[in-house]
């Protein structure tokens, strides 16, 4: 029951995905610090399965495994008829190399680890969805080289964040780290992360909203009536006058829509970010930006349109889900293009 709901297939919440990874990387670790070699080869190893099926283009349909609705969408052939697409779409044989490939150090702890290890696989499972369409039109057109193509794309990625999941297991096991790999794991940026709200890693319907940008909330972007694609930027103070400043790390949410992001267990202390209004598309908005956990307000700010951007710091320490909303408080709601800046978990500075 394990293996067939938690290791072959992502669950829609990420926190059943989260603890499926930090229970068998915290076993691997243990049993490699106490020296049981054999036991950590087969925890590392089903961490090594729950990769590669995560990221299998097989498994890509939420909920469709064997791609019964898919193929009303895109009817096979006639002689594919009746024939169930997953084993096809899977099978092969691979000769997958990632040589010059540098794993990454993913956290020095566990908790931080498989957080981190979350995020690569949910990459892995973005990129074998990009697959998969390709993957099946080469089957219906019987073309072996493109069902390859599309299986060794896929199957890279997998490798190289396989790589990085054992590489981080072994040195948390053994208790050394590269240095210059571990400052870089001081602060860790939102912007691209999934949100809980995006079950199965897309926004349902229940999350789109109308104006003034008409969709969902968007990263490195802000779009325009929900259909021109526009730079993020926000509004500083410069000596005796403002500027406007754009940024490429950012998040344009929609209002009323809250977006909340987990957060691993005793890893960041601090959360900053710049929350303002688009300076010409927002220049008639008013909104109040609140971040909070669980119900409670850690920071909280109301910018019009004519306002330079805030910045937002708040003490994350113990807090396990990080909420951002925005909330519509002037009478043109249509101008309400509002931007989260940079947002960044940050680390205490190790004594």
């Amino acid at each position: 029951m394990v293996y067939l709901r938690k290791l072959h297939v992502p669950e829609p919440e990420q926190t059943e995905n989260l603890a499926t990874l930090r229970y068998f990387m915290g076993k691997a670790v243990t049993a490699l610090q106490a020296g049981e070699v054999g036991d950590a080869a087969r925890y590392m190893g089903t961490v090594c399965h729950t990769i590669e099926d995560f990221g299998s283009p097989a498994h890509t349909v939420p909920g469709d495994n064997m791609f019964t609705l898919f193929q009303q969408f895109m009817p096979p052939p006639e002689r594919m008829k009746g024939k169930l697409l997953h084993s096809l779409i899977e099978n092969g044989d691979l000769k997958v190399g990632i040589a010059g490939y540098q794993p990454r150090l993913l956290g020095d702890t566990v908790e931080e680890a498989s957080w981190r290890l979350l995020h690569r696989v949910h990459e892995a499972i973005l990129n074998a969805r990009s697959t998969t369409v390709p993957i099946i039109q080469a089957l219906y057109a019987d073309d072996a080289a493109g069902v390859k193509t599309g299986q060794l794309k896929a199957a890279t990625v997998d490798a190289q964040v396989t790589a990085d999941a054992i590489y981080t297991m072994l040195s948390l096991g053994a208790g050394k780290f590269d240095e210059h790999e571990r400052r870089s794991l001081s602060s860790a940026g939102l912007a691209w992360l999934f949100p809980v709200e995006a079950v199965s890693l897309f926004y349902p319907q229940t999350h789109f909203a109308g104006a003034p940008n008409w969709g969902h909330a968007q990263s490195g972007v802000i779009l325009e009536g929900g259909m021109e694609e526009r730079p993020l930027k926000l509004r500083f103070p410069d000596e005796d006058t403002v500027v406007a400043r754009e940024f490429t790390e950012g998040i344009s949410p929609v209002m009323g829509k809250p977006l909340t992001y987990l957060l691993p267990a005793g890893v960041f202390q601090q959360f900053t970010v710049q929350a303002g209004l688009h300076p010409e598309l927002g220049a008639k908005g008013k909104v109040e930006f609140s971040i909070s956990s669980e119900g409670r307000v850690l920071a909280s700010a109301t910018v019009g349109g004519g306002d330079p951007a805030q910045t937002l710091a708040c003490d994350i320490t113990g807090v396990a889900k990080l909420q951002l909303n925005a909330i519509s408080r002037g009478p043109d709601p249509k101008s309400n293009y509002a931007i989260w800046a940079e947002p960044i978990l940050s680390k205490s500075p190790k004594k």
